[in-house]
């Protein structure tokens, strides 16, 4: 593909989201039903707006969803505690709660403009920003070129590239480096994504580590938790979290493997995505096991088998009531979820083979001993069997996947340093901002100039 192709594809794709702007009430609808859109402020998706934009410089960034969000809210506080604004977006309802719990009162909230001129281009006219500061994966064409357009720089933070979207984007290499030569600054997880951000037409990039691992622990309601825990009574438990379609099944078989030896097992199954519950409870009722669903707030009785984790938002409360945990997306399909939390919050790994998305993570924990592979429900099950007979090799797994998560802090530091030269300009801009705010009779030592 020749350069002036890409260009002229990127051209396309912009008057073609011009043109299926006004047909996407449809979409947005069918989200909304499905739990996916806040059905009073899906103007916002549109670029429309109700608050006012703040006087002085303002920083657009962006997370798309919830691992987004809680990565790159230290660096959020930090940035907002200089002076500068903060105007958020995230892309689902979720993310919008973590918004609320973590950042309240430190950042405007919006949900992100669809990537279309009309909503992208009604977006950055009201909220004008001197700076966008992306999170992780999510890069929109649109949205690129409309920022490039005017000038407004672009930084990539905590950025990643799985092997998928590398694969994609170095196919069509001239698409993929008019796209990526628009920032100004990328700042990667790892060494091997550095490279495949310069590979693909990105200038400068510099690594700093994962962002994840400087987060403060998330607080846990210690009532909800203390009630839980007397409900549980003692009993054995592990858990299978941010599971995906089949994983939830496999769990099930794991847990009838077990139970004929732990009768008293309790297993704690948390999908990724909460809508899936109740064909997940269907399931797990057809197999025989009795379901406590979170959301419901069904009590944890001597005969219940199975804790249903179908909560936005308690991934923390679910992490202390076991200290073995398998981590979903890795075994039935391929990528896997973010093992930093678990971690921090004090938990044996389990995964399977398929974590290319947080490669590097998972390659330091399970080097350290922090983490461990399992290929199928057989040896899951084994695994968990063997944490249960061995508590001394439970305690070395836990501390090895703390100590792990301590040695690769300092990404944030490392994300500050990189961002200097492009926050410094706007905290001056801010302090001449509130400068310029002072009334003219207190600039004036009382005195008030009458044309």
């Amino acid at each position: 593909m020749s350069e002036r192709w890409a260009r002229n594809l990127l051209s396309a794709y912009r008057m073609l989201g011009s043109a299926a702007y006004p047909f996407m009430g449809s979409y947005l609808w069918l989200r909304a039903r499905r739990g996916k859109e806040d059905r009073q402020r899906k103007c916002e998706r549109y670029g429309k707006t109700t608050c006012d934009r703040p006087q002085g410089p303002v920083i657009w960034a962006h997370a798309a969803s919830v691992g987004e969000t809680i990565a790159i809210a230290p660096l959020l506080t930090h940035l907002a505690g200089t002076g500068i604004n903060i105007v958020l977006t995230t892309g689902t309802v979720t993310s919008a709660k973590v918004v609320a719990d973590r950042l309240s009162g430190q950042v405007i909230h919006q949900y992100a403009p669809l990537d279309l001129l009309p909503a992208v281009t009604r977006f950055l006219d009201h909220w004008k920003p001197d700076l966008m500061i992306g999170c992780e994966s999510e890069i929109w064409p649109a949205t690129v070129q409309a920022l490039a357009s005017r000038h407004i720089p672009q930084v990539l933070v905590n950025a990643r590239m799985s092997d998928r979207s590398f694969t994609t984007w170095n196919k069509h290499s001239a698409l993929a480096e008019a796209v990526f030569e628009n920032f100004a600054h990328v700042v990667a997880q790892s060494e091997l994504d550095g490279d495949r951000f310069r590979a693909l037409g990105a200038r400068p990039v510099t690594v700093s580590g994962n962002l994840k691992v400087d987060t403060h622990l998330p607080q846990v309601d210690l009532n909800e938790l203390g009630n839980l825990q007397r409900q549980i009574a003692g009993r054995r438990t592990w858990a299978a979290i941010s599971t995906h379609e089949g994983e939830e099944e496999i769990a099930a078989e794991v847990h009838h493997l077990l139970s004929t030896r732990y009768p008293q097992l309790l297993s704690i199954i948390v999908p990724r995505h909460p809508e899936r519950a109740a064909d997940i409870e269907a399931m797990l009722t057809a197999k025989g096991l009795q379901v406590a669903a979170r959301s419901r707030g069904d009590a944890i009785t001597h005969d219940t088998n199975v804790l249903l984790g179908d909560t936005i938002g308690e991934m923390a409360l679910y992490l202390q009531l076991t200290e073995i945990v398998f981590i979903g997306n890795s075994l039935t399909t391929q990528g896997g979820h973010n093992p930093l939390e678990p971690a921090m919050m004090g938990a044996a790994i389990l995964t399977g083979a398929h974590v290319q998305n947080f490669r590097e993570s998972f390659q330091r924990l399970i080097k350290n001993g922090g983490a461990r592979i399992v290929k199928d429900r057989n040896m899951l099950a084994g695994a968990i069997n063997f944490l249960y007979s061995n508590p001394q090799h439970l305690r070395a797994m836990i501390s090895a996947g703390a100590n792990t998560v301590n040695d690769m802090r300092g990404a944030l530091d490392r994300t500050l340093s990189a961002l200097e030269p492009f926050i410094q300009p706007l905290i001056l801009k801010a302090q001449l901002s509130e400068q310029n705010a002072v009334p003219m009779s207190a600039s004036l030592g009382g005195y008030q100039h009458g044309g």
